[in-house]
């Protein structure tokens, strides 16, 4: 299909909406047309009716001018009846003018025909005798002319109020018809029925076959005339099939007179206006129709072809992989020349994709090797802190048993000055690699919130109002700083995605001691006294299925490539591996509260900071358990353990260290290394070790760590990095022994 061919059924069909709506238009406006033709044919009747009553107010005023003249009053039959013929001839819309005596018998009559007459039987007549002033009207056919009239009586009553005779005017309806007809313009026909369905006056054209004087009283038609609250028109079908439209009088003087007023119209007739409209509509729309459609092919043919040709040339070359491929100038204006200039932009962006494709591809390569540094610098730190462990260490005991000769103290000392630099290159390694093991200290939780407040009101945004609390005399905790900052600001983004059209976060820490009937996300009850951190928002919050699975790995509500669902993960294990706990409370539309719990810490805090001051060797009397695959740091840190007073077990791996355990006497700490070969890695052997021996203190130490250290559930343990000092080594010990269990 040829794209003038497209061109063209795309247009027909933008032109069948505004088509089909000029067409509904043009039958609305035909339907219009006929209800105000309607409309008109009703009009017609009651301007007849209203033309009648007029008629008959200015008869009665006539009969009360003559009531009072003279010439009536008086026995001379051939002078009253000469004088009403007078009368009669300035008003020829009347038939006869006469008067009834009292009895009912003819009197005098304009038309003196010294008739005898007995008219006791006319309803006008004994309507006129009982009526005080009013006119009495009934259309009847005259008896002394034969044709119908409205007969309009009125009785001349003495001033005692006695009947004197009964004024009769004779109103021709026939001449009252043909006036109205001519004036229609013999569009309409005019019918007049009396109550008894008796044609009074009958249409002259249209096909109408009931003569004057005939009676239609069973037809469709006079029940229509004849109902009382009916609609004003009707269409009806005459015995001959014809479709007619009539419409009646509902004037209700004239109905009371027993007059019935129809004006009818073929339904052709009242349609006929209002269909040729429609049809010449229609046709300048199918003319205007045409010349569009003649238009955009010939627009087609000689203005789109051949760009769009140049279109198709260009797409080609795209196609078989051509990027530097351009439509040259000149281009057309509108959208031809607009699409050209877009597919050259293309084109170049291509171009410009492809060079940046060659350029991520060895980025990625860059990357992949980076990522292979960083596994091998994170293997290489880990044998790196065992050999500085050992140099660091016996270097502080040559420097102890060297005191007396300064040359050889010197050189222990550069040997440990070397040591602890080859530790920070290892901590810069660890650090490049993203595997640093987890350094807690001492800290106050308040400060360090405090100093994180300004990156957290602009992490927010200006439309969250940020609030903070602080209770009084906060304890201390043990926490890795670092890791509290990132894991407060995991929390805070959070809050602030549930939030996107605003809202208010409160980030609030104080003391609190929890119960057995405190619980954490995972149901377990954790009693003590904790530094509690609780950020709570009035976001969207969460629904229970949500809440249950909140802090699994990679779960998130988030859309696609929005979260990694780890945020909440990395809070947790953090939590758990600071000795705390967390909670979570969420309801949907009510906001939530995340609250993080870490273990209160009871020493003072000067006695912490002892550390730059030479310590002594402690009175250790307890029984340690050493588990060390790497001969020489195990071998190092039993000399040490000894040094400071300790009794000493050593094992290489974690099987042989549950064997000793399995034993009976006393082991009151397990000393173990995270990760050894054999499959055993130190949380797990702490795990087995202590359900062997429920309260037994666990120390780890590491230098390098895979993945952070998961503490066991129900184990109580703390982390020392490799390397090590022996007062670090000393002072972790005893905290870690003087430690409350949990």
């Amino acid at each position: 299909m040829s794209l003038r061919t497209r061109l063209l059924i795309l247009v027909i069909a933008a032109m069948l909406v505004p088509a089909s709506l000029v067409g509904l238009r043009f039958v609305q406006n035909r339907s219009s047309e006929i209800n105000a033709a309607l409309a008109n044919l009703v009009a017609s009747a009651d301007d007849i009716a209203s033309d009648l009553g007029e008629k008959i107010q200015g008869t009665a005023q006539l009969h009360y001018g003559l009531a009072r003249a003279r010439d009536l009053d008086t026995s001379d039959k051939a002078a009253c009846s000469a004088f009403l013929s007078d009368v009669r001839e300035e008003y020829p819309q009347f038939t006869g003018i006469l008067t009834i005596n009292p009895d009912g018998s003819l009197f005098c009559d304009s038309l003196r025909t010294n008739r005898r007459l007995d008219l006791n039987d006319r309803a006008y007549f004994k309507q006129a005798k009982v009526s005080q002033g009013a006119v009495a009207v009934e259309p009847v056919f005259g008896r002394l002319t034969g044709l119908s009239v409205l007969q309009i009586a009125y009785p001349v009553r003495s001033d005692a109020g006695a009947l004197k005779f009964i004024l009769l005017a004779s109103f021709n309806l026939n001449k009252f018809a043909e006036f109205h007809d001519r004036r229609l313009l013999a569009e309409k026909e005019i019918l007049f029925l009396d109550s008894k369905g008796t044609v009074l006056v009958a249409p002259t054209r249209g096909g109408w076959s009931d003569p004057i004087g005939a009676s239609i009283a069973g037809s469709d038609l006079f029940r229509f005339a004849a109902a009382p609250d009916g609609e004003p028109s009707r269409e009806l079908t005459d015995r001959d099939g014809r479709a007619q439209v009539w419409a009646v009088a509902r004037a209700p003087s004239i109905r009371k007179a027993g007059l019935y007023i129809l004006v009818g119209r073929s339904k052709d007739g009242l349609v006929a206006a209002a269909n040729r409209r429609l049809y010449e509509d229609l046709a300048i729309l199918t003319v205007a129709s045409l010349l569009l459609l003649a238009g955009v092919w010939i627009l087609a043919t000689v203005s789109v072809g051949r760009q769009v040709g140049r279109l198709a040339a260009m797409a080609k070359r795209l196609g078989l992989g051509d990027l530097s491929a351009r439509i040259p100038p000149p281009h057309p204006g509108g959208e031809l020349g607009g699409l050209m200039m877009l597919l050259n932009g293309t084109a170049e962006s291509l171009e410009q994709q492809r060079a940046a494709i060659s350029d991520l591809s060895h980025k990625l390569s860059q990357s992949q090797k980076m990522e292979a540094m960083g596994q091998l610098t994170g293997g290489v730190a880990h044998d790196f802190n065992n050999l500085l462990t050992v140099i660091l260490g016996n270097s502080e005991h040559l420097a102890d048993r060297l005191a007396d000769n300064k040359e050889l103290q010197r050189i222990a000392d550069d040997i440990a000055t070397a040591a602890e630099r080859g530790s920070d290159l290892t901590r810069s390694l660890l650090a490049f690699a993203r595997k640093q093991p987890l350094r807690p200290r001492e800290i106050d939780i308040a400060e360090q919130v405090v100093g994180m407040e300004q990156l957290l009101r602009r992490s927010l945004g200006e439309h969250i109002e940020c609030g903070f609390a602080f209770g009084a005399d906060l304890w201390r905790a043990s926490v890795d700083a670092g890791q509290l900052a990132t894991a407060l600001l995991n929390l805070v983004l959070n809050a602030r995605d549930a939030m996107p059209e605003g809202g208010k976060l409160t980030v609030e820490v104080r003391n609190i001691s929890l119960g057995p009937s405190d619980l954490d996300v995972n149901g377990e009850p954790r009693p003590g006294d904790y530094v509690m951190v609780a950020v709570t928002d009035t976001g969207c919050g969460m629904a229970d299925d949500v809440v249950s699975r909140a802090f699994e790995p990679f779960f998130t509500t988030k859309e696609v490539g929005k979260g990694t669902g780890l945020g909440l993960s990395m809070v947790y294990g953090f939590a758990q591996q600071s000795g705390g706990l967390v909670q979570l409370q969420s309801e949907p539309k009510q906001g939530s509260v995340v609250r993080l719990f870490f273990p209160r810490i009871v020493a003072a805090q000067d006695e912490a900071s002892a550390p730059a001051e030479p310590i002594a060797v402690p009175d250790g009397r307890e029984t340690i358990l050493v588990v060390e695959d790497d001969d020489m740091v195990r071998a190092y840190v039993e000399n040490e353990l000894r040094t400071l007073g300790y009794r000493v077990i050593t094992t290489s791996n974690g099987p042989a260290a549950l064997e000793v355990l399995q034993k009976p006497g006393d082991v009151h700490l397990l000393f173990t290394d995270v990760v050894m070969p054999g499959g055993m890695f130190g949380p797990e052997l702490a795990r087995q070790a202590t359900a062997l021996r429920p309260g037994l203190k666990v120390l780890f130490t590491s230098g390098y760590s895979q993945n952070p250290v998961k503490m066991p559930d129900g184990v109580d343990a703390r982390i020392l990095t490799k390397p090590f000092k022996r007062q670090d080594l000393a002072a972790m010990l005893r905290s870690t022994l003087s430690a409350p269990p949990r």
